[in-house]
């Protein structure tokens, strides 16, 4: 499966960045999480995703961002900060409610002015292509992140949440009895 969306990363002084350039998806954030939770139990306080090339985001990709900003915010002086999101990427996550998870173009950030030269030295993490089983827990645990985040999400990712635990359930139920 090919993508029309990248992701790069870099680790500066104060904070990580994260850049997604094209579509933010279910098929990258895979690779989204693992530099994120990577930074996260390295100890970093701040992770900075920069949505300025990001053409749109579905549900798992808002979902793993949500999913970060939960893990860094129940420690101390810990954030998820948006970097340039544009109208539509904005609209998307206060239309979740995400915005207060995260600051959205925080106007006291560390990397405010810096973000031509920060951007000039990403590199590309490892990339994460998970199996079957794995994407399908990855979804599931992005979308049911989505669904705490507020009542409103509980009853839109319902259905979802619901579906995803079935499809689980399922591969999980043929991975048994494949190993049999």
């Amino acid at each position: 499966m090919t993508t029309d969306s990248s992701i790069s990363v870099g680790i500066f002084d104060g904070f990580s960045w994260i850049r997604c350039e094209g579509k933010g998806s279910f098929l990258n954030s895979p690779t989204l999480k693992e530099f994120g939770d990577e930074r996260i139990a390295g100890g970093e306080r701040c992770l900075v995703v920069d949505l300025e090339g990001c053409t749109g985001m579905d549900s798992t990709f808002m979902g793993t961002l949500a999913g970060m900003a939960a893990r860094l915010t129940a420690q101390d002086e810990a954030v998820l900060q948006v970097a340039e999101p544009g109208a539509r990427n904005r609209r998307s996550l206060e239309d979740l409610g995400l915005d207060f998870m995260m600051e959205i173009d925080p106007p006291e950030a560390p990397w405010r002015g810096k973000t031509d030269q920060v951007r000039t030295r990403l590199e590309a993490p490892r990339k994460v292509v998970p199996g079957q089983l794995q994407r399908t827990i990855h979804v599931l645990e992005a979308h049911q992140t989505l669904a705490d985040a507020n009542d409103k999400n509980a009853r839109t990712f319902s259905n979802v949440v619901t579906m995803l635990e079935s499809e689980l359930a399922e591969k999980q139920k043929l991975a048994e009895t494949g190993d049999k």
